[in-house]
């Protein structure tokens, strides 16, 4: 995204004033506040927070789930997640809420989307390197401070990062403010149906603590183990397969069969502070208490998606309401 591009949608994350560039930041004409621009990221946060853990796990993974022409998992995944196709994103602009690597904004370029993608660590370091050549921005920017001006996007996607929030509910509902007038909304939670998770709930409320350093070597080790004895057990005759299953349930780790992928996944589940889990009913209210419309399940639980109604829409129904409580 060019320069001149990026000043008609950004503001002062702090004062919500417009902002100027230079070559080394972004500064607020109202407030003043600076914003640096360092290493191919503007940073819209101060340099330490909750999401420490995530910039460690995508600084060592950088390339470990993106795409490439040996595998298109990241975008069956983005297909299974947000439901969006190829022809909802050409030409659009696009806002990814968690961008990671920018596995999924890398999808969406090549889609033909402008994507921008924010994360609250220094993963969006990484999302700037992987993604270079494409039409692409990456800001490090907190979810509940955002510096876009309202409707900047014709499409915001958050796969897998809201649960990871202090509060998922208030983080969903600030999007929709970013989102034009038929836009599409799309989230991936985690479920909260199925209680498989419930030991590593138990678990986690130490390893969070941990360093990332200290807790990647214990999974290191743990998670090949792990997935040994599964394997081992599986070998056994009638009551292998249920044994393999309990250990799993004790000790749940991830499965994948790469085992770098495993070690990722496994990380990822243990060592963010915050992990809530999430049902269809609730996400669908708070689709609806935003006011978006047409929504859909996607395939992956949790998924759902919906879209910003049309301002003639709005206006129209706002007249009816008004007509009505005239004649009442």
């Amino acid at each position: 995204m060019q320069v001149d591009d990026r000043l008609t949608i950004l503001c002062c994350s702090a004062c919500r004033g417009d902002v100027t560039t230079t070559q080394s930041e972004f500064r607020c004409l109202s407030c003043g506040r600076s914003f640096p621009w360092e290493r191919g990221v503007a940073r819209f946060v101060e340099s330490r927070n909750y999401a420490d853990n995530f910039g460690f796990q995508w600084q060592k993974y950088a390339l470990t789930q993106m795409d490439n022409e040996r595998k298109d998992a990241s975008e069956v995944d983005f297909r299974r997640k947000a439901g969006l196709s190829p022809a909802e994103l050409r030409g659009k602009r696009v806002l990814d809420v968690g961008c990671g690597t920018g596995r999924y904004a890398e999808v969406a370029t090549r889609y033909g989307a402008q994507v921008v993608g924010i994360d609250l660590s220094a993963a969006a370091e990484v999302a700037a390197r992987n993604l270079a050549d494409r039409d692409f921005t990456a800001l490090q920017a907190d979810v509940f401070g955002l510096p876009f001006k309202p409707e900047s996007f014709d499409v915001i996607y958050s796969i897998g990062v809201l649960h990871h929030t202090p509060d998922c509910e208030q983080a969903f509902k600030v999007l929709p403010q970013y989102l034009k007038p038929g836009g599409i909304l799309a989230v991936w939670l985690y479920s909260g149906y199925n209680k498989w998770y419930r030991f590593s709930d138990y678990y986690r409320k130490i390893t969070h603590r941990m360093t990332p350093q200290r807790l990647h070597r214990v999974l290191s080790t743990v998670v090949p183990l792990l997935n040994g004895v599964d394997r081992t057990l599986k070998l056994i005759p009638g009551v292998g397969k249920p044994a393999a299953e309990v250990v799993h349930y004790v000790f749940p780790v991830n499965r994948h069969p790469d085992p770098e992928w495993r070690v990722l996944e496994s990380f990822d589940w243990y060592s963010p502070k915050y992990q809530s889990k999430h049902t269809y009913e609730q996400v669908f209210r708070w689709f609806e208490n935003c006011g978006l419309v047409d929504l859909k399940v996607v395939e992956t639980p949790i998924s759902v998606r919906g879209r910003k109604p049309e301002r003639k829409v709005v206006e129209a129904e706002n007249e009816a309401w008004q007509g009505a409580l005239q004649h009442s």
